[in-house]
């Protein structure tokens, strides 16, 4: 005796239906957050030593090239204080001179005390390295002989929304 199967569509729709794979899908939720971020850096081994007049004249004022500064923010409106810790000597003044990078702007040759002073503002949303930093020293003749000495020049990034 012989057997003959039929399959109806329907049955044939079930059947493929059975043998096929379904897809799979997740979700996660990612948080993230980027926070302010002000840093400064300076570089170079600045040294400066009047030994030198011209007769009739203060002593002749030294500066000290080739010191650097780099600055990371990604704020708008930042700005570079300096200060150094103790008063200068009578007679004697340091100065420093940060060129500013892209779109902010240096105050120039500024006088350093005990008080911050801006040097740098209006920093923003930027990344810059290897800018030129200057210092320069000046003294008066009753300013006299000064043995070696040091301050320690403190830059601050402030401000930024």
């Amino acid at each position: 005796m012989k057997t003959t199967t039929f399959l109806t569509f329907g049955a044939l729709v079930a059947f493929a239906a059975v043998n096929t794979a379904s897809a799979q899908t997740a979700t996660q939720t990612v948080t993230f957050q980027v926070t302010a971020i002000n840093q400064v850096a300076v570089t170079g081994a600045p040294s400066l030593v009047i030994n030198a007049a011209v007769a009739g004249s203060a002593p002749t004022s030294v500066t000290s090239v080739g010191n650097t500064w780099s600055v990371t923010c990604n704020q708008t409106g930042a700005m570079i204080t300096a200060s150094i810790p103790s008063a200068m000597p009578a007679g004697l003044t340091l100065s420093a001179n940060l060129t500013a990078p892209a779109g902010a702007t240096s105050t120039g040759l500024t006088a350093l005390g005990v008080t911050a002073v801006n040097v740098v503002t209006g920093i923003t949303k930027l990344n810059s390295a290897g800018l030129a930093l200057g210092y320069q020293l000046d003294a008066t003749a009753a300013a006299g002989v000064v043995s070696s000495s040091t301050r320690v020049v403190t830059y601050t990034i402030t401000g930024g929304v």
